[in-house]
């Protein structure tokens, strides 16, 4: 009796910076969006895009719907 899914060895793919890992799954293929090579808490960088506040944010979609 075989219930147990078979596993295959398969690069998942990071789709924000291209690394592959190497990971054992059922799935034939993997795609992850943020990985640890460019996730901002393993690698202690900021993000890039500056957010801004709330107040901020307020006033840039008040701007853009006058």
């Amino acid at each position: 009796m075989n219930t147990h899914p078979s596993l295959n060895l398969v690069a998942a793919t990071c789709s924000t910076c291209g690394a592959a890992h190497t990971v054992n799954t059922s799935a034939r293929s993997i795609s992850i969006d943020v990985c640890s090579n460019c996730h901002p808490a393993y690698t202690g960088r900021d993000l890039t895009v500056a957010r801004g506040g709330r107040v901020e944010r307020f006033n840039r979609r008040r701007e853009l719907a006058a």
